[in-house]
């Protein structure tokens, strides 16, 4: 019970469900000991359990993105970050996600499929010496993650995410053979962002965000990059986004991946961040450390994505007393 508030709302808040639900009185320092103690027991059980779980259908999708989480000040001493003198208070948690979508909407477009989705995820380094054999960090959870779902046994494998590099080294490293897309949510947000730097909050900003929408969906990327390079000369960001789309632009044929019947936008790599750290971990007041943030990340993907009961079989298995 403690494990299971605590995967959804505070320390405090988990130990007055447990009193007001259970009749149990356990403080909120109590829980926030046990839960974490689960959680790294949980950490660990993933790093050793990689049954596959669920069918393998016959297109598999793998996201990944990252999230900043709000950090105590020791975790992050001596770190560059992005406040305004240089420091920073947050360090990225990174998130793998695999899910199908099989189904289908009105107009025979894929979405995905409902309890399909399954979360990996930890503050930790997708970095590794060029010159090492090992994989980092991340690459060896996303491997994992893929065997448990079968990833690379699908006739079709696809990856998506935004256009951060170290997505895109990461995919390619581990599945050179997967069709990259760059998630269509982001790059409508990227071209959104810009258009509200130029035009500001003038009507006719709107117009112009709406046309580069249309002209990406319809993968006319030469009108978009057109449209933008009249505004380099005053705005950094429409220089940036061009370089973004060229960095992406093979990424970025939507109309040839909805004639494969691919999913191009689908919100699940977007709202797994959300779902998985910010609900949990990003809210008002909040600083971890590492320890205890991996700690509630893992609670938490193990619960989301339908683990949570296994891992506790096999945990009361290993601590039953010989006969």
């Amino acid at each position: 019970m403690t494990a299971s508030t605590a995967a959804l709302v505070s320390f405090e808040e988990s130990s007055g469900l447990l009193q007001e639900l259970a009749g149990v009185e356990v403080s909120a320092k109590q829980v926030e000991r046990a839960a974490e103690t689960l959680g790294a027991e949980i950490a660990k059980d993933e790093r050793q359990d990689v049954e596959r779980m669920r069918e393998v259908a016959p297109t598999m999708y793998l996201g990944l993105e990252g999230t900043g989480v709000p950090l105590r000040p020791q975790e992050v001493a001596d770190r560059a970050g992005k406040q305004a003198d240089g420091s920073a208070k947050t360090r990225e948690a990174k998130l793998v996600t695999v899910w199908t979508a099989e189904s289908r909407d009105k107009e025979g477009k894929p979405v995905r499929d409902p309890g399909s989705i399954s979360y990996s995820a930890a503050i930790e380094s997708a970095a590794t010496p060029d010159t090492s054999p090992e994989l980092s960090d991340f690459a060896a959870r996303v491997q994992r993650e893929a065997s448990r779902r079968g990833f690379t046994e699908a006739r079709r494998q696809a990856m998506l995410g935004d256009g951060s590099a170290w997505i895109w080294n990461t995919g390619s490293e581990l599945f050179p053979q997967a069709t990259q897309i760059l998630d269509r949510f982001h790059a409508k947000e990227h071209l959104g962002d810009v258009g509200k730097v130029i035009y500001g909050d003038r009507p006719e900003g709107k117009a112009w965000i709406d046309a580069r929408y249309d002209e990406l969906d319809e993968g006319h990327l030469k009108s978009l990059v057109h449209a933008l390079r009249s505004h380099i000369g005053q705005h950094k960001e429409a220089r940036e986004c061009i370089q973004y789309i060229w960095k992406n632009r093979r990424r970025m044929r939507y109309p040839g991946f909805e004639k494969q019947g691919f999913c191009t936008s689908t919100g699940v790599v977007e709202s797994g961040c959300k779902l998985v750290v910010g609900t949990r971990l990003k809210r008002a007041g909040m600083h971890w450390t590492v320890k205890g943030a991996n700690a509630i990340i893992a609670l938490r993907c193990s619960k989301l994505s339908g683990r949570f009961e296994d891992f506790w079989q096999r945990r009361s298995e290993q601590k039953r007393p010989a006969a």
